[in-house]
């Protein structure tokens, strides 16, 4: 009689090959089907008015994420503040950081997909012991998200380099993204408690950057650096002097939020009203020293983002897409049709196979996308970019909405209720097409982050103070006194 053959002593190395076959098809997709189905569902919840052909959340992004309740705490006292006015009340407390950070990231993962940018925020995130912050990140990068650590810079070298590096000396990290906010609202920096104008704090934003230039020389680890700025009446005529003192210093982005009436009362000004996104943006456009066309690419709601991706050639700036340039948004239409949600962030071969493979899917992308790129040489010139140093820069403006506002908007929005009161429906429109939000895995929920700071985050505090409360000081005895 004959034996059977095991059917699994052939298929077996078929199978394995098939899969790795099919994983390979999949690793070189342009944009993975997990990220695919997380922008469609994210275009399908924007409102109609956030639904415009420069809309980049759903067809390129799924926008920014950002922690709340993680270490609220901060040691400054700047005018204004979006925190709440208990939240230094908390203590900063590593392993909550880490297991907050750890359940939110793992929330905005299964809900939007790998690869998306995540911020470490909260209070002052260097309160943070070096290796606790470091735990922070990794958690994120668990979850496949790409975090960017918000702080007011007044650390030094040694504690970046034990967040950076571990006890062997080993980098934890192949690269870092910090945003250092400097400006001349802020009370406490040291050498610098009360900056009279914003010129006095640029040795210190360079010493900032200039960590992070050593820390990449001793340890290769690459840094992207964002420029966070509050912008009130005393110094939006200031900016310009910012961008054209600042940009050669190690800066990717210069940001800047006008100030809203958000977190404690007692630090608003009647004057934070004076100022409108258009003259904010006249500012940053001065500084730059060229029309900034904020119109080719949107973030959410034209009215909370304005943003333009470009590059200094020498002294002169070049933006990527001209608003006004039919040929340009055909090109940026291109993009998002056959590239838009890919991760340009991973490794240079694997990005490379994805956009062949976009190009032979979508052949028709590949004339505007070429007169795009000649175009954009001849705005920079070609003898330009040979002889003159060029590094990439971002501007952008973000403007929060008033508390009182927000709190009235969101009410009838969780009624499904749309506002009569046009400043009321404003808002609403505005949170609908949210940006930057925030997740509440208990409430099944992301929220966008003018809500949080306005109707959550003192709700969170007064639960944190009884969880985190401050340690109470030791009492001073005599014989403490008599040793000093």
């Amino acid at each position: 009689m004959e034996r059977p053959v095991a059917s699994n002593t052939i298929d077996a190395p078929v199978g394995r090959i098939l899969d790795s076959l099919r994983g390979l098809e999949l690793a070189t997709r342009p944009v993975g089907p997990e990220v695919a189905a997380a922008l469609e569902r994210l275009w399908n919840e924007l409102p109609e008015h956030a639904r415009v052909p420069n809309q980049t959340m759903g067809r390129h992004t799924t926008a920014c994420e950002g922690t709340h309740g993680v270490f609220p705490k901060c040691d400054f006292g700047c005018t204004p503040c979006y925190h709440s006015k208990e939240a230094n009340l908390v203590r900063i407390d590593g392993d909550h950081t880490v297991g907050e950070v750890d359940r939110q990231m793992a929330y905005m993962r299964k809900r939007r997909g790998p690869g998306q940018y995540a911020q470490l925020i909260g209070g002052e995130v260097s309160l943070l012991t070096p290796s606790d912050h470091a735990r922070a990140l990794q958690a994120m990068v668990r979850h496949d998200r790409k975090p960017m650590s918000f702080t007011h810079g007044d650390f030094d070298y040694d504690y970046l380099r034990a967040l950076a590096v571990d006890e062997h000396d080993e980098p934890r990290f192949e690269h870092l993204s910090f945003a250092g906010h400097f400006d001349t609202t802020m009370v406490g920096r040291r050498g610098l408690k009360r900056p009279r104008s914003e010129r006095e704090l640029n040795p210190f934003r360079e010493r900032f950057c200039a960590m992070f230039e050593r820390l990449e020389r001793e340890y290769g680890i690459t840094h992207y650096l964002a420029h966070n700025m509050t912008v009130t009446a005393d110094n939006v005529e200031q900016i310009p002097d910012v961008i054209r003192d600042c940009h050669h210093m190690g800066w990717r982005l210069f940001s800047h939020q006008p100030a809203a009436f958000i977190g404690n009362p007692a630090r608003w000004q009647d004057d934070f009203r004076e100022l409108t996104n258009e003259r904010v943006w006249e500012q940053i456009e001065a500084g730059a020293g060229t029309r900034l066309p904020y119109k080719a690419i949107q973030v959410g709601d034209e009215r909370c983002n304005r943003g333009v991706w470009g590059f200094y050639v020498g002294e002169r700036y070049v933006p990527l897409l001209d608003d006004e340039h039919k040929g340009d948004m055909r090109a940026r239409d291109g993009f998002f049709k056959s590239v838009g949600g890919m991760d340009f962030y991973a490794a240079k071969r694997l990005v490379a196979t994805r956009i062949v493979r976009a190009a032979l899917r979508h052949p028709g992308v590949i004339p505007p996308t070429v007169g795009w790129a000649s175009r954009l040489l001849k705005r920079a010139g070609v003898r330009n970019l040979i002889r003159e140093p060029v590094h990439a820069i971002t501007f952008g403006l973000h403007a929060f909405m008033d508390a009182e506002d927000v709190k009235a908007a969101w009410e009838l929005l969780q009624q499904d209720v749309m506002s009569d009161d046009p400043r009321i429906r404003t808002t609403q429109e505005r949170l609908q097409a949210c940006a930057y939000a925030m997740a509440h895995p208990d409430s099944d929920l992301i929220v966008p982050a003018c809500v949080q700071h306005s109707v959550l985050d003192p709700l969170e505090v007064a639960t944190l103070r009884t969880e985190l409360p401050l340690e109470p000081r030791k009492p001073i005895r005599k014989l403490d006194l008599v040793s000093r």
